[in-house]
């Protein structure tokens, strides 16, 4: 990977797949845009009453759970390090380290399009450190910064 950021085009749902291992009901991010490798990378996940979750949390009043807002975000820059590594990655899995100074302000309902700002802090050999934020309609829904770790 080259030290000067480079910008990408959209990333859908199969090039996730194919970066992440992660599948239904547990991929929490269907596109990447705004890609700048090795540094940022905006997800979109498209929240709809048909997640699992909403049947008990909560039945009368469905809100996407703060964990699973946080598991969205470090998804996304899950995919953004595999994307950046490129022939690097292969064989390798990002695993979560910790999880940081959460935050949520607002509830994520069915109908939102969460999008999934991340931003890397720091980088040192296999450790990536993020922070990030979730937004809906331009709105801070909830904001973790977070560690994690490329590993075989």
């Amino acid at each position: 990977m080259t030290s000067v950021s480079q910008k990408m085009d959209d990333i859908d749902i199969n090039r996730i797949k194919e970066l992440i291992p992660h599948r239904y009901p547990m991929l929490l991010v269907d596109k990447l845009c705004e890609i700048e490798l090795g540094e940022k990378a905006v997800g979109k996940k498209a929240v709809t009453i048909n997640e699992p979750f909403f049947q008990g949390h909560f039945p009368e009043k469905p809100v996407m759970p703060g964990v699973l807002i946080v598991e969205s975000m470090a998804q996304t820059a899950a995919a953004l390090v595999m994307l950046s590594l490129g022939e690097e990655a292969e064989g390798h899995l990002v695993y979560f380290m910790s999880i940081d100074s959460a935050k949520f302000r607002k509830p994520v309902e069915p109908g939102d399009m969460l999008e999934l700002h991340v931003q890397k802090e720091q980088h040192r050999r296999n450790i990536w450190r993020f922070s990030a934020q979730g937004k809906v309609d331009g709105n801070l829904v909830a904001e973790a910064t977070f560690t994690a770790m490329i590993a075989n």
